[in-house]
């Protein structure tokens, strides 16, 4: 007969993630699929909408990713996490190797068929987690990681890793989901970023960046926080109808100076909402700091 107790532990981040399973010895207790768990079950069902993304095949963003690298043709590239490809794609021609990474297999198949239309040869695919990159330490000279880091477990130990394998001096660039400095702003979209995919940890401040970064040893050359004014689909497409009901339930509830600070309004009768965006190139170019004791 089975033990009802449950051995439940909390941890931030990780509500709504419970999981019942029954181990060797019968006792049935509750684990916690992790977000790498999830977000293979996400974005294995979502791949083939990146390919085609207007978010993350944005010309002009890809551009800037572009500038932040400062690329050199001699140079090998790691894009960790890179979903379908785009960011890996547009580094192709400007180095002389790419090895891009994800977890998900969906989204690399989908990626190895843009490579094969596009004709790229200098990409290769690995399927790998940010949190244990393949490579040798100092044996690379730019790391990317775009529009992913917030789904990432531990960050900090992602970071150390792409610090890990960066030549002296070499470059990370990363762009990702962010909030701003406003504690109502960071509330509400994390809350409705978490309606909208299940694996998302967390979206950082660019404070909470800086502090990050320099604690894992790099050193910033240029932080840029940026604005995408998009429709509200972009949170409710492809989720449940009860989480699309959640996140219009979120929206209805704000006040005036609430909706004024998301930019919440209408256009031709559809929702629109800010999303915040920052992209930061650093080097890896410092020892790591200690962990406060405060």
């Amino acid at each position: 007969m089975l033990n009802h107790k449950l051995d439940v532990s909390y941890r931030p981040g990780f509500s709504n993630r419970w999981l019942l399973v029954v181990n060797t010895q019968n006792i049935l207790k509750v684990t916690r699929k992790t977000p790498e768990q999830l977000a293979r079950t996400v974005f294995g069902k979502r791949a083939a909408k990146y390919t085609i993304s207007a978010c993350h095949t944005d010309p002009f963003v890809l551009s800037d990713v572009i500038q932040f690298c400062a690329p050199e043709p001699q140079w090998s590239a790691v894009d960790v996490a890179t979903g379908t490809g785009h960011t890996a794609f547009a580094l192709a021609p400007q180095v002389a190797r790419v090895y891009a990474l994800d977890i998900t297999p969906e989204m690399i198949s989908e990626a190895q068929k843009l490579q094969a239309q596009n004709g790229i040869a200098n990409v290769t695919f690995l399927m790998a987690d940010a949190h244990r990159l393949p490579f040798a330490t100092e044996s690379v000279d730019l790391v990317t990681c775009r529009r992913s880091a917030h789904h990432f477990s531990d960050i900090f130990k992602a970071l150390g890793e792409m610090k890990r394998i960066l030549r002296s001096e070499g470059r990370l660039v990363i762009d990702d989901r962010s909030v701003p400095e406003d504690d109502f702003i960071d509330d509400c979209m994390n809350r409705l970023d978490r309606l909208h995919d299940t694996s998302h940890v967390r979206q950082y401040r660019p404070g909470e960046w800086k502090k990050m970064l320099e604690h894992e040893g790099f050193r910033i050359d240029k932080i840029a926080p940026y604005v995408k004014h998009r429709p509200l689909t972009s949170l409710t497409d492809g989720v449940s109808p009860t989480k699309q009901r959640a996140i219009h339930r979120i929206l209805r509830r704000l006040n005036d100076s609430q909706r004024f600070a998301l930019n919440l309004i209408e256009i031709d009768g559809q929702a629109w909402i800010n999303h915040w965006y920052v992209m930061i190139a650093c080097r890896g170019c410092e020892s790591k700091l200690p962990h406060s004791s405060n």
